[in-house]
């Protein structure tokens, strides 16, 4: 499920929302090779990830065949279709004919009378205008017309009988009674041909709105050298789902100068006339900000099982105790992380297992003056009744007074030995996370090693 499919999924459901409708959804997987049990699955996820749940359960188009077979005999009573048996020799020799004309491509068995048949394979195409154009009043692009001439009389039915998504569609559409279709303007050429079908079946025309597509900062088309694209890498990658929302929401759409605003505010606000049309650009600046927002906001016992998940992943091997230490550990550095991954690497000195080794950078910091330092603190910090950031950093802070040294004479060293190494907060905050007894433990094993 690609960011841009994602971006279409959301404007539907805000849409929806927005006007008390019914945000529905339909596998089309007229395409059998690549719709498998697995992908169709990615699509389920993707949405349940994203939050986005239907409304109704969804449609599979190829359920269906039968009913879109039906529509196309109807057509071909109505003389709106017609049996084509052009071979493929015969189709290459009229593609080329039709380049040189400027034109599309047209079957020499569109004006053949229907009686006539051939006992060889058929596909059944759409007898498409040859003159006038088709119209398409879309929601974002406006009105956008297309000369008949060079739209195709496209197959409906393939030779095996399965029917084409051009026509799986807009039978669909009329079915489920869809008023409003909002999808990428990659099929803006689509809607045209759809047009004709509808028109030709006197089928009630749902409402189109194209969204542009997504560029990479360099104002490229999206591709995986702009890094992740599916919805799938963007979790994994640590963003939460409500963050994704809010930053889908704002590509191509705003209101106002709003960058951060709840669900709730953006059904509120929403209308697919207000996206913009050119292309929106993906900024993992802006990501990255909005997902810090909402991790601040986020509660930390969900956070603690989203960093053990992403450790997971990465086969860290953890402690018995690893969420009671995350839970201590999380509010303190939250503020700092972009992503879940960067909340599991501030959060890793409190899964050092003991003994910690220490390495060679720490053992430079621990010399003679400071072991002294740090052996006078650990008694100090013993007699520390409140174990708070606030408490800890004025009881430093009266500790180096006391020492009549400053802070950053032992506060280096400290912070190698409590954090063994890893990336770790402000050294009251570092002690708060630890607590008395690991912090403690933590001194007493350091000062051991290089005694």
């Amino acid at each position: 499920m690609h960011i841009g499919t994602a971006r279409v999924a959301l404007f539907n459901w805000l849409y929806a929302k927005h006007f008390g409708g019914t945000f529905l959804l339909r596998i089309e997987d007229t395409d059998r090779e690549r719709s498998t049990a697995g992908a169709v699955q990615v699509i389920f996820d993707g949405l349940q990830w994203l939050g986005l749940q239907p409304d109704a359960p969804a449609v599979f188009q190829y359920a269906r065949a039968d009913r879109h077979r039906e529509v196309v005999e109807a057509m071909l009573r109505r003389g709106a279709a017609y049996r084509c048996y052009m071979t493929v020799e015969d189709l290459a020799a009229e593609r080329e004919r039709a380049r040189a004309d400027g034109r599309a491509i047209r079957s020499p068995w569109r004006d053949r009378d229907p009686a006539e048949s051939e006992n060889r394979p058929f596909v059944v195409r759409f007898k498409g205008h040859l003159e006038g154009e088709t119209v398409v009043n879309d929601l974002v692009k406006g009105t956008v017309a297309f000369r008949n001439k060079e739209l195709d009389d496209l197959v409906l039915i393939r030779s095996d009988g399965s029917p084409t998504y051009n026509l799986a569609v807009v039978v669909d559409d009329h079915d489920m009674g869809i008023t409003h279709v909002i999808r990428g303007d990659d099929h803006l050429n689509n809607t045209a041909r759809q047009t004709l079908i509808y028109q030709a079946m006197g089928f009630a025309l749902p409402e189109f709105g194209h969204l542009p597509m997504i560029h990479g900062e360099d104002g490229a088309k999206l591709s995986k050298r702009h890094g992740a694209q599916a919805v799938s890498e963007f979790s994994d990658m640590g963003y939460l789902p409500e963050a994704m929302r809010n930053y889908l929401a704002r590509l191509g759409w705003g209101h106002g100068d709003d960058e951060l605003f709840t669900d709730a505010q953006a059904i509120e606000w929403f209308d697919v006339r207000d996206v913009v049309r050119a292309p929106a650009r993906l900024d993992w600046a802006k990501l990255a900000h909005i997902n810090n927002h909402y991790i601040r906001l986020a509660d930390v016992p969900r956070l603690c099982d989203l960093v053990i998940d992403n450790l997971r992943r990465q086969d860290m091997e953890l402690p018995a105790d690893t969420k009671t230490r995350l839970l201590a550990a999380i509010p303190l550095v939250k503020d700092g992380a972009k992503t879940i991954v960067e909340l599991g690497e501030l959060c890793q000195f409190v899964l050092k297992q003991r003994p910690i080794t220490l390495d060679e950078k720490c053992r430079s910091l621990l010399t003679e003056e400071t072991r002294n330092l740090l052996t006078r603190l650990m008694d100090w910090l013993s007699k520390q009744d409140v174990w708070t950031p606030t408490a800890l950093l004025e009881s430093l802070r009266e500790f180096a007074k006391a020492e009549g040294v400053g802070l950053g004479k032992f506060g280096a060293a400290l912070r190698a030995v409590l954090s063994g190494g890893a990336s770790a907060p402000d050294l009251a905050s570092a002690l708060c996370a630890l607590g008395s007894d690991e912090s403690l433990a933590r001194l007493e094993d350091a000062l051991s090693q290089v005694r």
